[in-house]
C-alpha cells in the first residue's frame, strides 16, 4: 500500500485464514490496560475504606439499668443491649456494647455500683434507673439525687449520658406523680446530657395513656417482650446516635 502500511497476522484455523491487524490489536490492548487500571483503582479505593473502617475504634456503650435493661425474661439475643447493638450497626455505627442492667436495681444500687462499672474507657453511658423506685414507692427526691449524683459521676469522667425518663404512676397521688415526672427533665436539663423521655413511650396503646399490653407486653404486665424491645430500640436509637455525636 502506498499511503498506509499495516501490518497483519494470519492464523489458520481449518481451512480458513483469520487475518487480525496490529494496529486493531494495540487498540484493543490498550482498551483493555485502561479498564485494568480503573478496576485496580476502584479496588484500591474500596480497600483504603475498608481499612480506614476497620481502623476506626469501635466506641463503647454502657447501658446502665434495671430488669428492662438486663433483659428479663428474654432470651439473650431479644434483650434490650443486644437489640440495640445490632440496630446501631445496622445504622454503621462502630460500637461495643457493656450490659450493665442488673434487675430489681434503684437509683441507689446504681449509684452505688457506678465506679466498679466504668473501670475501663466509656464513650456513652445510657442511665435507665427509676422505674424500681417508683414500684416501691420510693421518695421521688431521694431518686432525684440519687441519679444527680450519678451525672456528677460520669460528667466529671467526661462520659457521655443518655438519660431515659420514666414516668410516676397515679395510684401514689397526684404530687407524687408529679414530682417523678419533672424530676428526669429536670436532671436532663441541669447536666444538659441527652434525654429520651419516657422508656415506654413506642409500648402505648392509642390513648396514649394505657400500655399495650397484648401485643408488646410479657405476661407480668411490666417488661417488654421482645417486639416491644424492638419497639423501644427503633425509637430511641436515633437519640443513642447523637448522643455519641454522630
Amino acid at each position: 500500500m502506498n499511503l498506509l502500511e499495516i501490518d497483519c497476522e494470519v492464523i489458520v484455523q481449518g481451512s480458513r485464514p483469520i487475518m487480525f491487524s496490529s494496529f486493531g490489536y494495540g487498540l484493543i490492548c490498550r482498551f483493555c490496560n485502561a479498564l485494568a487500571l480503573i478496576l485496580f483503582c476502584t479496588m484500591g479505593q474500596a480497600e483504603t475504606q475498608s481499612e480506614a473502617a476497620a481502623e476506626t475504634p469501635a466506641k463503647t456503650v454502657v447501658a446502665f439499668g434495671d430488669s428492662l435493661t438486663q433483659g428479663y425474661g428474654l432470651p439473650a439475643e431479644s434483650g434490650f443491649v443486644p437489640q440495640l447493638g445490632a440496630w446501631l450497626a445496622g445504622q454503621g455505627a462502630q460500637v461495643r456494647m457493656i450490659n450493665a442492667g442488673v434487675s430489681g436495681d434503684t437509683t441507689a444500687g446504681g449509684l452505688a455500683r457506678l465506679d466498679w462499672t466504668l473501670v475501663e474507657p466509656v464513650d456513652l453511658v445510657i442511665v435507665n434507673l427509676g422505674s424500681n423506685d417508683m414500684l416501691r414507692g420510693l421518695d421521688p427526691g431521694l431518686a432525684h439525687e440519687n441519679l444527680s449524683q450519678i451525672l456528677d459521676k460520669l460528667e466529671a469522667r467526661g462520659i457521655a449520658a443518655l438519660l431515659v425518663g420514666h414516668l410516676g404512676p397515679l395510684n401514689y397521688g397526684a404530687e407524687y406523680k408529679a414530682q417523678y415526672d419533672r424530676a428526669f427533665q429536670e436532671l436532663a436539663t441541669r447536666y444538659d446530657v441527652a434525654f429520651y423521655p419516657f422508656y415506654f413511650k413506642t409500648l402505648m396503646a392509642p390513648d396514649g395513656v394505657t400500655p399495650d399490653l397484648q401485643n408488646y407486653f410479657q405476661a407480668d404486665g411490666l417488661h417488654p417482650n421482645a417486639e416491644g424491645v424492638a419497639a423501644v430500640v427503633a425509637d430511641m436509637g436515633p437519640y443513642v446516635l447523637r448522643a455519641l455525636g454522630r
